[in-house]
């Protein structure tokens, strides 16, 4: 599977913006959650497929694919998604998830640039462009 590391379609800021106002003060501690729960599911799924172990992507996969869609992050998510399927696909037909190999490639790069955007639009010391029509200070 080719997944675009376009930063702007990393993101469906329409689902962002309202995780963003549903979340309101705990928007930042639930998206380090997703970092940490993240960082530990990519390295799961990497471990799992180094051993050849279709059963130990199952959970790893399905807790990223959910995390990434409360933010938005739709391209991640289908990733996370595809990966758990082709494991509970393996798991039932008691076979190995080579066919998972490409897609697990794909998903440390993919997770890392979605959680750099995720962040860089949450830190409020970020820069911003002025809008038009003001001037910056």
């Amino acid at each position: 599977m080719t997944v675009s590391l376009d930063a702007r379609e990393l993101i469906d800021w329409n689902v962002f913006t309202r995780a963003r106002a549903e979340l309101g003060a705990g928007f930042v501690r639930i998206l380090g959650y997703f970092r940490e729960d993240g960082v530990k599911s990519v390295a799961a799924l990497e471990a799992a497929m180094r051993a050849q172990n279709a059963a130990g992507m199952v959970i790893p996969a399905h807790t990223l694919k959910g995390e990434a869609r409360q933010f938005g992050a739709e391209p991640l998510g289908v990733l996370a998604e595809r990966i758990e399927a082709i494991a509970r696909d393996c798991v039932e037909n008691r076979d190995t998830p080579d066919q998972a190999l490409s897609d697990i490639v794909a998903l440390r790069p993919l997770f890392e640039a979605t959680l750099s955007m995720l962040e860089r639009e949450s830190n409020p010391l970020v820069e911003r462009r002025p809008a038009f029509g003001r001037r910056a200070n």
